[in-house]
């Protein structure tokens, strides 16, 4: 069982920009995108302020986002990177085997990845984490760098979306649809 603190709450900022998102995207009729909420149960309550202090996870969680993009069913888990380099223990095991199972169903799993220094934000397709996933399972490197990732992934900035993913989400499907 794990327990929550703030750490945990590291990527709510990331995730709020991700939240506005995906409501400009429901209002245009564009997707339909849930946050997933995670499960806990409180063990201590700030009287005052009715604050939980300190909670535990019931389950582990599987993705951060799910739901359909014109009749795709997505999800995706958003993570934040200070440095140029992802470290691998930033993704769970059940995780990984949630959105194998998931694309399975004929959905598509990514993550979005925030690069807060550089301010980059890049869709990291399952597939390509999967390399990256097998090759730290055999022995090798457990992170990946900035420069191995695909140029054609990084998040083009547009005026009005905070995080606007479905562009690289088109090419992804276009890409597994062999086009």
């Amino acid at each position: 069982m794990s327990t929550w603190n703030t750490r945990g709450l590291r990527g709510s900022t990331f995730e709020e920009m991700i939240n506005r998102t995906n409501e400009k995207y429901r209002e245009k009729g564009l997707a339909l995108i849930q946050k997933v909420p995670t499960p806990i149960t409180p063990i201590n309550i700030d009287k005052e302020t009715r604050h939980i202090t300190l909670a535990y996870f019931d389950q582990k969680s599987t993705v951060d986002y799910i739901g359909a993009v014109q009749g795709v069913p997505v999800c995706f888990d958003a993570k934040e990177c200070a440095t140029k380099t992802f470290s691998l223990q930033n993704i769970h095991e059940h995780q990984v085997e949630f959105m194998k199972d998931f694309e399975k169903q004929d959905g598509v799993a990514f993550f979005l990845l925030y690069y807060t220094a550089e301010d980059m934000i890049y869709y990291l397709r399952l597939d390509e984490l999967l390399v990256f996933w097998e090759r730290a399972r055999s022995g090798g490197r457990k992170s990946f760098r900035m420069e191995e990732l695909n140029p054609e992934y990084w998040v083009k900035k547009q005026k009005g979306v905070l995080v606007p993913y479905l562009e690289m989400l088109q090419m992804d499907l276009a890409e597994k649809d062999g086009i």
